[in-house]
C-alpha cells in the first residue's frame, strides 16, 4: 500500500537506485506511475506492506518498505528489482549497475564509472572533502545523516593522502 514519502518513519528500509543522467519531467511522471501502482500492490506473502519512493536530484530513485510489521521477503524484493529492470529497459538509465560512483562537483550531481574515478581525483574534481553519495545506507533516517558524506568517510579515503 502506498503512502507518501514524507510518512514512512524514519526506520522503513530503503534501497537506492542511480540513475547515469538526470530524468526529464516526462521520465519523472513515468516513474511516478509505476512506482505508485507498484507500492499499491507491493506484498509480501499476500500481505500489503506500506511502502513508498522519493526521487532525488531527478536522478535517484528511492524504494522504501515499512518493515516494523512485516519485513520484506526475498520474492518482494525480486519483485521491486524486476520493476525498476522494467523502468530502465523503458529509461535506459542504467539504474541497476552498481558500479558507479556519485559526487558533487560544482553544485551537480556527477555519476562516473569506478574506472573514471582516478582521473577525477587527480583533475581535483574529486577531494577528501566532496560530497560523495553513499549507495548502502539501508534506513529512511540515513538519507539525513549518511547518505551524502564527504569523500574521505567513504570507501574512496583509500585514494587520499591522510
Amino acid at each position: 500500500m502506498y503512502l507518501p514519502f514524507e510518512e514512512m518513519p524514519d526506520s522503513a528500509r530503503v534501497w537506492v537506485y542511480q540513475g547515469n543522467r538526470k530524468f526529464n519531467k516526462e521520465e519523472i511522471d513515468l516513474i511516478s506511475s509505476r512506482l505508485t501502482a507498484f507500492c499499491n500492490q507491493w506484498n509480501t506473502h499476500g500481505n500489503l506492506m506500506p511502502t513508498s519512493f522519493d526521487i532525488k536530484y531527478d536522478q535517484f530513485i528511492i524504494l522504501s518498505v515499512d518493515e516494523s510489521k512485516l519485513g520484506a521477503s526475498g520474492c518482494s524484493i525480486d519483485s521491486s528489482v524486476q520493476t525498476l529492470r522494467e523502468l530502465d529497459q523503458v529509461l535506459q538509465a542504467n539504474l541497476l549497475d552498481q558500479g558507479k560512483v556519485s559526487f558533487v562537483h560544482q553544485d551537480e550531481v556527477t555519476i562516473s564509472s569506478l574506472g573514471e574515478i582516478k582521473e577525477y581525483i587527480q583533475s581535483g574534481a574529486l577531494t577528501s572533502t566532496t560530497k560523495v553519495f553513499n549507495p548502502v545506507i539501508q534506513k529512511k533516517e540515513d538519507l539525513n545523516s549518511r547518505w551524502i558524506i564527504p569523500a574521505s568517510e567513504s570507501w574512496l579515503n583509500r585514494y587520499f593522502n591522510n
